[in-house]
């Protein structure tokens, strides 16, 4: 689900596990928005390590912020 920001017209989209970076962009352009920039967002794990927590990377999301036309 896009994140809308209310200050102005822009807008994250997050590139589902079920599509792909151009169908997220199609996605984008249905609803009257255009790409500004594209920032890929590290995915971490909580595991507990010799009784420490410890983050693990375990994935990366594709999130693009975009404005509306």
């Amino acid at each position: 689900m896009p994140k809308k920001n209310s200050r102005n017209s822009k807008m994250r989209f997050e590139v589902q596990e079920n599509e792909t970076i151009d169908d997220c962009l199609d996605r984008m352009k249905k609803q009257g928005y255009m790409p500004v920039r594209r920032m890929e967002e590290p995915v971490f794990r909580e595991e507990i390590r010799n009784g420490e927590k410890v983050m693990e990377p375990v994935g990366k999301t594709i999130v693009f912020q975009a404005v509306k036309q």
